[in-house]
């Protein structure tokens, strides 16, 4: 709960400092930091049942990443950060493309989609960050914070639970 997971410790420390840089406010302005990592954001509708996808742009240079708009903000959030994930840890298996449904699943093994889950949980919910509002909370159920804290990392409840350690 309050530890980086071991994808978070085979990224670079560049990539590190920029992403940590970002964690300052939360929530963490997934957005911008995409775009500093110089990958292409786009918001569109998506086929049913298709959360997010990532692929090579049309000269081959530069990832773009694709988000269906028809999907709740913290939703949308939390699928920016598996796929900038995806980019950081699995950018030499992305091919012509990695297209997310809305269980992340595609056509990466399910430890890759394990992978970014875990990497988009480091990056929008930062342990310093979650330890720091679990003190401000002080003693309550673990139950009872789970919403204020979805909504201050602005990610489902069921996200915080995960990253909580309060899996069902």
């Amino acid at each position: 709960m309050t530890r980086y997971s071991r994808e978070w410790d085979i990224l670079s420390a560049p990539t590190k400092e920029v992403i940590t840089k970002y964690q300052v406010d939360i929530p963490v302005k997934i957005g911008e930091l995409a775009r500093q990592l110089g990958l292409i954001v786009k918001i569109a509708t998506l086929d049913v049942g298709i959360s997010g996808l990532i692929m090579p742009t049309d000269s081959g240079k530069e990832f773009k990443i694709i988000v269906n708009k028809h999907e709740p903000s913290y939703r949308r959030r939390f699928t920016l950060a598996h796929e900038v994930s995806h980019y950081l840890l699995h950018r030499e298996l992305i091919g012509d493309g990695i297209s997310d449904n809305i269980l992340y699943r595609s056509k990466l093994s399910d430890d890759r989609e394990a992978e970014a889950n875990r990497l988009a949980s480091d990056i929008l919910m930062p342990p310093l960050k979650i330890k720091e509002m679990l003190e401000e909370l002080g003693e309550q159920k673990k139950a009872d914070i789970v919403s204020p804290m979805a909504a201050k990392f602005d990610v489902s409840e069921e996200a915080m639970r995960i990253r909580l350690g309060m899996r069902k």
